[in-house]
């Protein structure tokens, strides 16, 4: 799969990315696709648009999508397992996360770790929460940032973020030790701002506390600790 497609002549045509705008792209196994063609994410994810360059032609294609990725621990899919089937060695590893580069993980907001389920857990395994209910959550927490500033919370920068991702005390004392610790840039620093401001909506507190922001630093701890 690319990224975008050229067409065998010399105007740009709009592709994956563009026909994902304001949807879902989903890249399965993320480190197997061509660096070229992950490090082409960066713009977008930061603008919401890819321009195209060729020789007589020039355009922009819109391209506000919201990205899901997978990946596996390592080349052999089995590192933590309890069981020692992984046999990869770090040096195997590290060249495997190696292929996604520092400034296209710092574009990801959330990055969770899935561990493998044993037979007994998955045998008594209970059913999780229905869609719909999780759905209304997020339709009024998307209603409480519209009403409050005017556009979703993954579009606040600058004087806005600033203005509607303010902080107590303790917050933000937890905020500066997590930025120290874990290396964070600004656009890191940022996202954690946005990501604490949509779960104190999705928990209907009008102001962001320490819970939202160790949650949302934790979502970052993970992606630090890839690189």
């Amino acid at each position: 799969m690319f990224i975008f497609v050229i067409h065998s002549g010399s105007v740009p045509v709009p592709g994956e990315i563009s026909l994902a705008d304001h949807g879902v792209l989903f890249l399965d196994e993320l480190p197997e696709f061509d660096r070229r063609v992950l490090e082409a994410l960066r713009e977008p994810l930061e603008t919401g648009h890819v321009d195209v360059s060729r020789a007589r032609h020039r355009a922009r294609f819109p391209a506000r999508f919201q990205l899901v990725a997978a990946m596996n621990p390592c080349p052999c899919g089995h590192l933590g397992d309890t069981r020692g089937r992984c046999r990869c060695t770090p040096e195997q590893v590290a060249r495997y996360r190696g292929k996604l580069s520092g400034p296209l993980l710092d574009r990801l907001d959330l990055v969770l770790e899935v561990p493998a389920l044993s037979a007994a857990e998955l045998r008594s395994a209970q059913p999780g929460e229905a869609s719909q209910p999780v759905r209304a959550r997020v339709v009024q927490a998307r209603e409480r940032a519209l009403a409050r500033q005017g556009r979703p919370n993954a579009a606040l920068a600058g004087e806005a973020l600033r203005e509607h991702c303010v902080v107590d005390a303790a917050a933000g004392d937890m905020l500066a030790r997590a930025v120290d610790r874990l290396g964070l840039s600004a656009r890191g620093h940022d996202r954690v701002l946005r990501v604490a401001r949509t779960l104190a909506d999705l928990a209907g507190e009008a102001a962001i506390g320490r819970a939202q922001v160790a949650e949302a630093v934790q979502y970052r701890r993970a992606l630090a600790e890839r690189r």
